[in-house]
């Protein structure tokens, strides 16, 4: 997908380690939120899609919990850092990356099992356009897990970018709009949370 220098991938694996102390400075640990969100969505099975990609930290959580699974975004160039990611812990071959938009997926209906998308609904502003697209291509069996920062994840972030000289760009989309599409096309719904994530786990069949 990428040519790839070694020097890039230490360098970039660098950047995450620091990343990943910044934010837990504030309070937020990357890799501790990624394991939770894994944890309340098993079992895993059968095809898995990530949406929503960015720099890859779920990814690579991903990866490292041993599953193999699709990832997509809208931007090459993120995703290049999450390949960055993958190969220093050479789990390259895990993953399949896409380009593709969460509002028109380029994939059959009803193909994948598990859809993960974690930390994207905030920057939506089309949400039930979005979730309707999710649930057209989950299995008849299937689940998606959606995972949002809460209003404490929220102000970890701002603090965070304001450190940077940067600002959070928040759209319109919420965990409650999600919330209502899922219930009103039908899916049983989990609901968990952390001390900086709300987890929403919607299920096609009944949760036995």
């Amino acid at each position: 997908m990428f040519a790839i220098m070694e020097n890039e991938v230490i360098e970039n694996h660098q950047r995450y380690l620091k990343r990943v102390e910044l934010y837990s400075k504030f309070g937020y640990d990357i890799e501790k939120e990624g394991s939770f969100i894994i944890e309340k969505a098993q079992p895993l099975a059968g095809n898995i899609l990530e949406v929503g990609t960015g720099k890859g930290y779920f990814t690579l959580a991903l990866a490292r919990a041993g599953f193999n699974f699709f990832s997509f975004d809208i931007a090459a160039s993120e995703q290049r850092y999450a390949l960055l990611n993958l190969k220093y812990y050479e789990l390259q071959k895990q993953v399949s990356f896409v380009i593709a938009n969460v509002e028109c997926i380029p994939c059959d209906d009803v193909f994948f099992d598990v859809i993960f998308a974690v930390n994207i609904i905030h920057h939506l502003s089309a949400v039930r356009k979005s979730c309707c697209e999710l649930v057209r291509i989950l299995s008849p069996h299937g689940k998606i897990i959606l995972s949002d920062f809460n209003a404490n994840g929220l102000a970890i972030l701002d603090k965070i970018h304001a450190l940077e000289g940067r600002k959070h760009e928040v759209n319109s989309g919420t965990m409650t709009d999600a919330k209502d599409v899922f219930i009103e096309l039908g899916l049983n719904l989990e609901e968990f949370h952390s001390p900086a994530q709300d987890v929403l786990i919607g299920h096609r069949r009944l949760i036995t």
